[in-house]
């Protein structure tokens, strides 16, 4: 008889709130952007507008990007990068319950930097926030799925 290996395709975390709304991210924030992204992938999720619609609501008490300078050459140019993502939020019901405290949740990824390159490094800055911020929002998911309801 032949077995198979159990291999299976990533798939989206099973989530038992199927409202959820999103609180205290900036209207331009790409990381609340991913999150919406990939709340819908979830199986029967919807993002709500209000928080009277919500079964969930996810708050944001801090959603930084920033890069900083890790190291410059004797003449005071940049050689390399620190990028950083900062997510720190809680987890309610609608009814202000407290599922999950505030929680931290960070991504450091360091890079060469070039004055001579500087529009590519620029849009490789941009290419890892947007990883960093689709691994952020999968670490949510998955503790969203770890809350079960009472």
């Amino acid at each position: 008889m032949l077995a198979g290996c159990g291999f299976q395709l990533r798939r989206p975390p099973e989530l038992a709130w199927k409202r959820i709304f999103l609180s205290g991210f900036s209207e331009d924030s790409t990381l609340a952007d991913e999150l919406r992204r990939q709340l819908r992938t979830s199986p029967g999720v919807t993002v709500v507008n209000t928080p009277a619609e919500a079964d969930l609501v996810i708050e944001s008490l801090q959603d930084a990007t920033e890069p900083l300078v890790a190291a410059t050459t004797a003449t005071s140019q940049i050689s390399e990068m620190t990028l950083r993502t900062r997510l720190r939020f809680r987890v309610r019901t609608a009814a202000g319950r407290e599922l999950l405290a505030p929680t931290e949740l960070a991504q450091t990824r360091d890079m060469s930097y070039s004055e001579s390159s500087a529009l590519a490094k620029q849009q490789e800055a941009a290419l890892l926030f947007r990883a960093m911020h689709a691994d952020l929002a999968m670490q949510v998911l998955r503790r969203l799925a770890a809350l079960a309801p009472a």
